[in-house]
C-alpha cells in the first residue's frame, strides 16, 4: 500500500515536471540590443534637437587646443538620470543605449561614466549641474548658459567630480 502511494507521488511529479518542461521549451527567449551613442539625442526615446553639453574625457587644457577639439566628448541635452546610459523594455525585448565618448581624440570609445574631466555648456538658456552619483545625487557642479555672444564655457570638473560624473541636470 505504502509503495502505491510513492508512485502515484512520483508519477504526479513527473507529470509536473514535464508539463513546466514543455511550457519552457516553447517560450520564446527574451531579446537584447545594445548599442552605443556619443549624445543621447541619438536615443529613439528621448526627444530632443541636439545636444548641448559636452563631457570631455580630458581637462580643458587638453581638450581643446588652438580651437580644435583634442578630446572625445560625448554631448547631452537635457536630464541624464544615469551617464552609464538608458534601458528600455519593448515586449520581451530590451534594448540599451551606452554612453561613450565619441568624436574621436583622446579617449575615442571609452564610456563615459566615471570618466569625464572637463565639461562645455553650449546652451543659449539652459544651465546644468553634473552630480557624483547617478539620479542626480551627491557633490555637484553648477555650469552656466553660454556667454552673451554664443561662446561656449569649457571648465575643469572640481577634483570631487573628475572622473567620478554619473548624472546631469538642467540646473
Amino acid at each position: 500500500m505504502r509503495s502505491t502511494r510513492i508512485k502515484k507521488k512520483l508519477a504526479a511529479c513527473a507529470t509536473s515536471f514535464a508539463a513546466v518542461a514543455a511550457v519552457m521549451a516553447t517560450a520564446g527567449p527574451a531579446h537584447a540590443a545594445e548599442y552605443k551613442v556619443t549624445d543621447n539625442c541619438d536615443v529613439p526615446w528621448i526627444e530632443c534637437s541636439y545636444g548641448d553639453l559636452r563631457l570631455f574625457y580630458n581637462s580643458k587644457d587638453l581638450a581643446i587646443q588652438d580651437g580644435y577639439y583634442k578630446s572625445a566628448f560625448t554631448m547631452y541635452y537635457g536630464n541624464v538620470y544615469d551617464h552609464w546610459g538608458t534601458s528600455q523594455y519593448e515586449g520581451s525585448s530590451l534594448t540599451t543605449y551606452r554612453y561613450v565618448f565619441g568624436n574621436g581624440g583622446n579617449g575615442n570609445g571609452q564610456y563615459m561614466k566615471n570618466n569625464a574631466a572637463s565639461v562645455e555648456n553650449c546652451a543659449r538658456d539652459d544651465n546644468y549641474r553634473v552630480y557624483y552619483s547617478s539620479g542626480y545625487g551627491g557633490t555637484a557642479q553648477y555650469f552656466a548658459k553660454n556667454g552673451p555672444y554664443g561662446d561656449c564655457n569649457i571648465t575643469n570638473l572640481i577634483s570631487a567630480l573628475k572622473n567620478e560624473n554619473a548624472s546631469s541636470h538642467f540646473a
